[in-house]
């Protein structure tokens, strides 16, 4: 009845059921609020859900958790929920628009929906940061479903390669956005780089370039690279990549089992027998589970135990692959990148180029990569091995999807190739990808079927009061299509100082009015570094704050103070934003940033700023906010 109650009017309405559509005629819809057993109040409406019973809704406070919608969800948000032809569902919402609650309560109803067919470990939500992720972990619970696979793009990849650390997230914002990197970074994350990457694969076979490398053991070559690269190459090169080296694989096991068989005659393993203590030998017979023909039967079994123990490292090391030295394989990658794309398309020249190359090969010696090269690395070693995705995976929800590249995106696609994408984010709210967040539904329209693509937009915002709203999208150089929702409220404020002592004093009077009238107050600074020091400073002023330094960390309730990167998804009930002065914010590139951190508020919203404030807030119409 969900369609008759989010979608329908009154009249006719028709909904699907397993026994085919029915049509009915809708006469009445009444809506009760009931609190504790007792109906507190009740609206007829011939819409969905009443302006009333949503402005009670969001009239609340917030809290550490997000809450379900479940009791206010809107028609839009309903499509949302309940599509099930899209293979890929894009939504972008304005900021505050319900778009990862209605997203949320999507996952709940897809779970109801297949029950029996789907379980939570078949659905996967990519979120921004941890700090997110404990924010959201409520929703479903309270809806009566466990958890979905809950984590973020990066944390996935560092699971897959734990031996390398990638860039953080305090790393990847501090990037530098402009000179080699940032051009090299443009190649590194576009939909023509990943193309480039699978033609270069599907050559290895046959050119060969393929990187070996020796196995070790006791400090020798066990299997010497140049053994491993004449059995691959005497495979027929007609094989796919991948089945050239699963036979490969096959081979060195085979190989390895001889070696077994020789060494069972060796001295040391005859000593070694003689020393096994009666424990040992305890567990051998017990798991043996039999009685031996005869004492040289007996002897045969144990040799063939002791020396299978010791060369248990290689067996592991074949069956995981180790004998590809996928390293050098990904520089000799970076190498040839100028004969599988033109560099002067990304403004950069050769030597540019190879700088930059020798920069990562110098990183990837101390165990670091890049956060763009990370899924260059994982996709060419999945192509290598020829890994064909998580197949199991029947769901793919990606939250702030704006903040992914086109490379991130196909590489999510080719891990869960079974799956059906919901992908949720604001353009304008873009902090980590500036420059390609306008492309993206373009580029996502080459990976997936046009023909099984659904947009939807929501350009009502929901989280913030009326005059917040207003404020917030003049920021935008295109915010006139959001709409607010009529929830009135006092105007934000932008507060000038001219010493940072003085500017201070602003935030802690602030405080004091905004902690008499909301639960939660977030200051949002721009890095880290402002973070950590107006938190010394507010201290030192007697102020009560908690510093949100990582994303592992929680949300407390009274006031936090939190880097702009790790509040995206987040809301407060008052937000102040610390120094947003000109030289901090400059020009169109930190625009979406500030639109970010300021759609933060829920009912108040303050800014202040050492010295000039950023012309990003200063050519907002005057009529929209206070200077006291």
């Amino acid at each position: 009845m969900g369609v008759v109650q989010y979608e329908g009017e009154l009249g006719e309405v028709s909904y699907d059921t397993p026994d085919g559509q029915q049509t009915v005629n809708v006469k009445l819809k009444r809506q009760f609020q009931i609190e504790d057993g007792v109906i507190v109040t009740l609206y007829d409406t011939a819409e969905t859900v009443t302006d009333q019973m949503l402005l009670a809704a969001l009239n609340n406070h917030s809290s550490t958790k997000m809450k379900s919608i479940v009791t206010t969800i809107q028609r839009t948000q309903n499509r949302i929920i309940r599509n099930t032809d899209a293979d890929l569902l894009f939504v972008q919402g304005a900021a505050g628009s319900g778009k990862t609650a209605a997203v949320l309560q999507r996952v709940a109803w897809l779970l109801y929906r297949y029950r029996g067919n789907l379980n939570s470990s078949q659905v996967i939500l990519f979120s921004p940061n941890q700090l997110f992720n404990d924010y959201i972990d409520q929703v479903l619970p309270e809806l009566g479903e466990h958890n979905m696979v809950q984590l973020t793009y990066y944390q996935y990849v560092n699971r897959r390669v734990p031996r390398l650390q990638a860039a953080s997230i305090q790393e990847r914002f501090d990037a530098d956005q402009e000179g080699v990197n940032a051009r090299a970074s443009q190649l590194l994350t576009s939909l023509t780089y990943f193309n480039a990457v699978t033609r270069y694969a599907k050559r290895l076979g046959r050119d060969g370039h393929l990187r070996f490398k020796n196995l070790m053991f006791n400090k020798k070559a066990f299997f010497s690279k140049d053994k491993i690269a004449e059995l691959y190459y005497s495979f027929n090169q007609n094989y796919n990549l991948g089945n050239r080296l699963d036979a490969t694989k096959q081979e060195l096991v085979k190989m390895l089992n001889r070696r077994i068989s020789g060494e069972m005659r060796s001295k040391w393993v005859e000593e070694r027998i003689q020393t096994l203590s009666k424990e040992e030998l305890d567990v051998i017979y017990h798991e043996y589970g039999g009685e031996f023909k005869d004492e040289e039967a007996e002897n045969k079994y144990l040799a063939r135990r002791i020396v299978m123990e010791a060369f248990k490292p290689i067996k592991k090391a074949i069956d995981h692959n180790r004998w590809m030295n996928i390293n050098a394989q990904y520089i000799h990658l970076l190498r040839v990148t100028p004969k599988l794309v033109k560099l002067a398309d990304f403004g950069l020249t050769e030597d540019e180029w190879a700088g930059y190359v020798d920069d990562q090969l110098a990183a990837l010696k101390e165990k670091r990569m890049s956060a763009n090269g990370i899924s260059v690395y994982l996709y060419l070693y999945d192509l290598l091995t020829g890994k064909r995705g998580q197949r199991e995976i029947r769901f793919v929800f990606v939250d702030e999807v704006q903040d992914y590249d086109a490379f991130q995106l196909a590489y999510l696609k080719f891990c869960f190739p079974k799956a059906r994408f919901t992908l949720l984010g604001d353009l304008n709210q873009a902090i980590f990808t500036h420059n390609n967040a306008r492309s993206l539904l373009q580029q996502l329209g080459t990976m997936f079927d046009p023909e099984k693509t659904k947009v939807i937009q929501l350009t009502r915002s929901y989280r913030s009061t009326k005059q917040i709203t207003n404020f917030t999208k003049a920021i935008l150089k295109d915010g006139e299509a959001i709409e607010a929702f009529e929830r009135e409220g006092e105007l934000p404020r932008v507060l000038t100082a001219p010493s940072e002592e003085d500017a201070v004093n602003q935030v802690v009077a602030t405080l004091a009015k905004y902690q008499a009238d909301h639960d939660t107050t977030a200051i949002i600074t721009k890095t880290l570094t402002d973070a950590e020091k107006i938190t010394a400073l507010l201290k030192e002023a007697g102020q009560a704050v908690t510093l949100i330094q990582t994303e592992n960390q929680r949300l407390a309730q009274g006031t936090i103070v939190v880097p702009s990167y790790l509040a995206k998804g987040l809301e407060f009930d008052a937000v102040i934003v610390w120094d947003a002065n000109q030289a901090k914010y400059q020009g169109d590139a930190e625009r979406q940033l500030v639109y970010t951190i300021c759609s933060r508020a829920m009912h108040a919203l303050t800014v202040t700023s050492v010295g000039p404030v950023t012309d990003l807030i200063g050519q907002i119409p005057g009529e929209l906010y206070q200077t006291k």
